[in-house]
Formats: C-alpha cells, sequence, structure tokens
C-alpha cells in the first residue's frame, strides 16, 4: 500500500503482524518444548518409577523405552526450543505425543487419564503448526535462512 492509499482508507501501518510473526512462533515452541524437557527429566529423576510405569500398560524392553521416551523428550524439548531443525523435531514429538496419548492415558473411565488424553492431542495438533510454518525468525532456523 503507498501512502496515498493510507490516508485514503484511514488505516494506520502497523509493526504488530511483523512482531506478532517475529516473537509468536518463538513464544509457542517455548510453552510447547518446556513440557517435553520437565517430562524427560522427571523421567530421569525417576527412572525406576517411570520403567514401573512403562511395564504397567505392558509395552516390551521397558528399560529401552524408558531411554528412548527421555531421549526424545529432552532432546526434542531441546531442539524445539531453540529452532533447530525445527519441523523434524516437532514431527518427532507430534509422534510421541500421540504414541502416549494412546498407550497411556486411553483409559477413558478415569477422567484425569481423558484429559491427558486431550492434552497429548492438542499438544501434538498445536505440534502440527509448527511442522507446517516451521519455527519463525527468532529460532536457529531463521538466522540459517
Amino acid at each position: 500500500m503507498t501512502n496515498q492509499t493510507y490516508a485514503e482508507t484511514g488505516a494506520v501501518p502497523s509493526a504488530l503482524p511483523s512482531a506478532v510473526t517475529t516473537l509468536v512462533p518463538a513464544v509457542g515452541r517455548v510453552m510447547i518444548s518446556t513440557i517435553f524437557i520437565l517430562a524427560g527429566l522427571s523421567k530421569l529423576a525417576a527412572p525406576a518409577m517411570t520403567i514401573g510405569y512403562i511395564q504397567s500398560v505392558g509395552l516390551p524392553l521397558p528399560s529401552v523405552a524408558f531411554g528412548i521416551a527421555a531421549f526424545i523428550e529432552i532432546v526434542g524439548g531441546i531442539t524445539l526450543l531453540l529452532g533447530y531443525r525445527t519441523r523434524i523435531a516437532a514431527g518427532v514429538l507430534f509422534l510421541f505425543s500421540l504414541a502416549t496419548a494412546v498407550f497411556f492415558h486411553s483409559h477413558f473411565g478415569d477422567q484425569n487419564q481423558f484429559i491427558h488424553f486431550f492434552k497429548n492431542i492438542a499438544i501434538a495438533g498445536g505440534l502440527l503448526h509448527v511442522i507446517a510454518f516451521g519455527g519463525g525468525r527468532v529460532s536457529l532456523d531463521g538466522r540459517r535462512s
């Protein structure tokens, strides 16, 4: 739009859209990554309890599953936080969120599990946005391009 067009319409150019498209993806990545990083660290703080929980749902090789889960949550969370290979990290965390919902939170008779199931689905939905739109300008990926 030219200045004349702004004058005719009464619209004032704003930095808001630029600020939104610059900062909001970074804030969103921080918010989503935090849950993964904290969950991974809590697994490391109580490995026996986590392994026991994995065993209780009948998954094979609970010790291996523990290591994989902690790795995905911590490393995936950090890479998402930093915006490094953002779409790949978000894709892995998307699949992890869906698998966690199905294997650990599908007992819908328990309201707590019902809520956790849909919390994981909502997180997966947010991760789909990250996959679609990338890490944004304030990310390591954004600095590379």
